[in-house]
This record gives structure tokens, C-alpha cells and sequence, in this order.
């Protein structure tokens, strides 16, 4: 076999089988090794960031690397953006990168670029393959890299570049080493750390929660200290992933706006940190600290993202004897009627989500859902983690991949879902169970809310057209259309809660344009 196989192979020995692909000339040989080794899955993507982003949503859900298949620097500059979520979110992901022959680069192709270079930004992990023996290995070493328990901030991808020599040179598969797990084991807090922060925690305190924390035990755990202390339990504003029911004990979300934060924590006298930072403004404002936590705050560290959070939990519970935590227990909103608003949305969705669903969130409106979905609807609620839009529709597409027996709701902004529409093309390909929400507002009305926090009370012609999606106005049924994928659109109650009913019983990929 020849380099390039000896990765796939490889990779599947590691159990990494499935990649989101946008493969050029350099990949010719990857793409035939890929032909050549049936049980590896490639799934094409029409742009580099529908690539990145839907890797990333499959890591999230499976806990393994799915694998990009990219095009030189240029293709791995296209997928930046998610690549940025991905670190943050802390999602293992492998990037396998051709690059010229190493005997081609000297001669400065119109396509070379410093690779390396490109990848540092987004990656824990860089290898550049020197021989086509040693690519098998290399690929092993990148999925080891990817799963290993990384502190913040450099996350879990790992990028292989893998130059055309060694590709289509003589390779061999690197076996997998004894003892090598997928499900590779997070660290422990230690003893006294738990003794010592349950002995501080009470009805004052805010036990504030990321990383697995926000998985079903996690949750659970958390209930069961709230219960016994009286604590408040919050997660950051975007957490990667987070198990969320009417059966879980509820997780609050610090809210977005630095002026809102600094009002919560003003009376807390204790902060403690499980999988979680120090909560900091989003963006930097005149007369407003980076650093949220007031002076008066004592701060606790009990666990890194990268440590065992869950285990921390439970291990806490069980030092307070904590009984179970209250469960919100509530029911389906009744389905609101009349104009469609982002409200009235968030209730249709939450009165008609399926039961085990996954939902995948953008900028927009769509936020507007968790709460209301937390008390009525079990399912696996996925942020936009570094503020990059354009995230939740390739996200729910490797959501979809990795788990095809889930049903899975993309709740998105118009103009963070234009970033990378041709999610649709790759949902509609795979036949994915997935329904794409767009709160259509015709406008960045995040952006808008930023101006206007400037102080502006008029907003000026030329300001407010670089905040309108109008002029023309973007057909989403016809877009959705375009690449195979059924469209409705409803500017009202009714029609928004007909189509969506409708798109869940029939199953497979649907768009429905919520105008509002």
C-alpha cells in the first residue's frame, strides 16, 4: 500500500472512520485510499467550513475525531472559523492536510503556502509527514494527540500534513498501541480539593460549570449539591454541549452583556470554578472590566475543563451526603398563535421538538429556546462556542452523521447561516434527519444592539446598510431548494407550527424561514 492508505487504514484501526471532505489535486491519492478501504465513510462538503464546522458537531456527539480532508493552506484557511469554535468548544477533531511534494515546494507553486503556519492558531498538535513509511505513524500519533485531556486554551485538533510524496510513496498501517483507548480517561480531582470546596459551598455560592460537568451525571451531580446547599448552578453563556430535560436538574446560563454579568456576581461572595473560567466580557467596552468577578468574589478552583468535571461533581455530592437534585419536571408550552416573533418561535419549537433530540445554535434568535426547552423536552443542546457564525448548520449536519437516530434541530440567524449555507447541499446528500430553523430578520441585529450601546440613538444611512440583509431580500425556500432540500416559509404562528410539525413527521432534511 502507499502512504496515503496507510493513514486511512490507520486512522480506522483508531477507530477515527468518518471524514468531512473538500479534497484537491494534492488529496488524489487520500481520496483513492479512502476508495479503497470500504468501511471508512467520506462525506463531501462544499465548503471548507462546512468541513470544519461538522467535524467539529460529530466530535461533540461521539467523543471520537472525525477527520477533515483539506486543500493545502488555502482549503485549511476556508475552515478556519470553525476550527476557532472546535478549539474552543475543546472537540477532538483530526485535519488531514495534502501538501505539495516536498521536492515541489522550493519551486513556490502558485497553491504554496506555510501550512504550519496557517494551522498553529487552531491546532494542540502539527505534524508535517517527511516519509510515506512513516505517515501511518504519524496519523496514529495525530488521533492520540487529539484525544488527549488538554488544558485551555489549545483544545483537541490535531493537524497532519501529509505531502504528495508521502502520500503516494510505499507506507505500511501503524497497528494500535496496547492499552490505546478512544475514551481516554480525564484526571482526577484529588481528594483533599473536593473535601475542601464542599466544606465552602453553600446557599451563597455559585457552583459554575463547564466540560463534562454538563453531561447527564454531571448535571445530576450538580442537583444533588444545589439541593443540599442551596447553591446556584451556572454554566458559561455558550458551553460546547449540554445535556438538558425536564428530567436533569436545571443549569442556568450567565448572560451575554458584561453590564449583566457584573449585576449577578455583585453579591456572591463565592465563585467556584468546576470545568469553568473566570467569567470575562465577550468584547472589550469603555469603563467596563475584561475581569467580571467582582473584588469581593473569593474564587475557587476545583477542576479544569480538561479533568475529570463530572467525577468532581459526583465526588462533592457524595462528600455532602447531597440527596437528589429537583427536577423541573414541566410541560410542552401550549402553542402560541398569531405574528410569528422569536418568543412565539422558541414555544413552537419547545411544544414540538421530539423527545431525545439534538439542537444546534448560531447567532440569531435561536437561543431564545433553551430555556423553555430545559423544562419540557429532553435533548442535547450544542452552542456556537467562539463566536464565529456560521457554526450551527454544519454543526447539526456531523450531529446528524454521528447520530443518525436522533432527530436534530438547527436553530439559526439569517446571517450567520449564509456563512455556510452549503450545509444544506451536504444534509441533503446524506439524507440527515435535520430541520433547519432560520430567524429571519433580515438584518445582524446583534450588530445593531452593539451600535446603539455606543450610545447612538440615530442610526445613519451608511451605518444601518452595513446592518441590513435587505436590498435584496434572501429567499431561503428558493436557496433551500437549490440544493435539494424541501422549504417553507411562515410569517405567522400557525403557518411556522403546520411547517414544522409537518418537517418532523416526514423525517429527512427540511428548511423552514421563520420571518420575523
Amino acid at each position: 500500500m502507499n502512504g496515503a492508505e496507510s493513514v486511512v487504514r490507520t486512522l480506522m484501526a483508531h477507530g477515527v472512520d468518518t471524514c468531512f471532505a473538500n479534497p484537491g489535486t494534492s488529496e488524489m491519492h487520500l481520496v483513492q485510499a479512502i476508495d479503497a478501504v470500504p468501511d471508512s465513510r467520506a462525506i463531501l462538503c462544499l465548503f471548507e467550513g462546512v468541513c470544519t464546522g461538522a467535524a467539529d458537531g460529530y466530535g461533540r456527539m461521539k467523543g471520537v475525531p472525525a477527520t477533515t480532508l483539506l486543500h493545502l493552506g488555502a482549503g485549511l484557511g476556508n475552515g478556519i472559523a470553525n476550527l476557532h469554535n472546535c478549539r474552543r468548544a475543546g472537540t477532538p477533531l483530526v485535519n488531514v492536510i495534502g501538501d505539495h511534494a516536498i521536492h515541489h515546494v522550493a519551486y513556490d507553486a502558485p497553491l504554496t503556502s506555510d501550512i504550519e503556519a496557517v494551522a498553529k492558531p487552531v491546532s494542540n498538535w502539527i505534524r508535517t509527514s517527511r516519509t510515506s513509511d512513516g505517515a501511518g505513524l504519524d496519523a496514529a500519533d495525530a488521533v492520540r494527540a487529539a484525544l488527549a485531556p488538554n488544558p485551555d486554551p489549545r483544545g483537541g485538533i490535531s493537524t497532519l500534513i501529509l505531502p504528495a510524496d508521502c502520500a503516494w510513496g510505499p507506507g505500511r498501517v501503524a497497528a494500535k498501541a496496547s492499552g490505546f483507548d478512544a475514551a481516554v480517561a480525564k484526571a482526577r480531582v484529588p481528594t483533599e480539593v473536593i473535601e475542601s470546596a464542599a466544606q465552602r459551598i453553600d446557599a451563597d455560592t455559585v457552583l459554575f460549570v463547564d466540560g463534562n460537568g454538563l453531561g447527564v451525571s454531571g448535571v445530576l451531580a450538580a442537583g444533588r449539591i444545589a439541593a443540599k446547599t442551596g447553591c446556584a448552578v451556572y454554566s458559561p453563556t455558550f458551553p460546547a454541549r449540554v445535556e438538558a430535560g425536564p428530567d436533569l436538574p436545571l443549569v442556568n446560563r450567565l448572560p451575554y452583556f458584561p453590564e449583566q454579568i457584573l449585576k449577578r456576581l455583585a453579591t456572591v461572595p463565592r465563585l467556584v470554578l468546576v470545568g469553568a473560567e473566570r467569567p470575562v466580557s465577550f468584547f472589550a467596552y469603555p469603563n467596563l472590566p475584561s475581569d467580571l468577578v467582582p473584588d469581593s468574589c473569593e474564587v475557587i478552583r476545583v477542576a479544569h475543563r480538561h479533568e475529570d468535571v463530572a467525577g468532581a461533581l459526583a465526588d462533592i455530592a457524595e462528600a455532602l451526603d447531597a440527596p437528589a437534585g429537583e427536577v423541573p419536571g414541566g410541560q410542552r408550552p401550549e402553542v402560541p398563535t398569531g405574528r410569528l416573533s422569536v418568543r412565539n418561535t422558541a414555544a413552537i419549537v419547545a411544544a414540538r421538538a421530539p423527545e431525545n433530540c439534538i439542537v444546534a445554535v448560531d447567532s440569531g434568535g435561536g437561543g431564545a429556546a433553551y430555556g423553555v426547552m430545559q423544562r419540557c423536552v429532553r435533548h442535547t443542546w450544542l452552542n456556537l462556542t467562539g463566536g464565529s457564525i456560521g457554526q450551527g448548520g454544519p454543526a447539526a449536519v456531523g450531529a446528524a452523521v454521528a447520530c443518525p437516530d436522533r432527530p436534530v434541530l438547527a436553530l439559526l440567524g439569517d446571517g450567520g447561516a449564509m456563512y455556510t449555507n452549503q450545509f444544506l447541499w451536504t444534509a441533503a446528500r446524506e439524507n440527515l434527519d435535520l430541520v433547519a430553523v432560520i430567524f429571519s430578520n433580515r438584518q445582524y441585529n446583534i450588530l445593531e444592539v452593539e451600535y446603539r450601546r455606543l450610545g447612538v440613538n440615530e442610526i445613519g444611512e451608511r451605518a444601518a446598510s452595513l446592518f441590513d440583509l435587505s436590498r435584496p431580500e434572501l429567499d431561503w425556500v428558493a436557496l433551500a431548494k437549490a440544493q435539494g432540500v424541501e422549504g417553507h416559509r411562515a410569517e405567522s404562528s400557525e403557518a411556522f407550527d403546520t411547517a414544522l410539525s409537518t418537517a418532523l413527521a416526514q423525517g429527512g432534511p427540511h428548511l423552514i424561514e421563520a420571518v420575523l
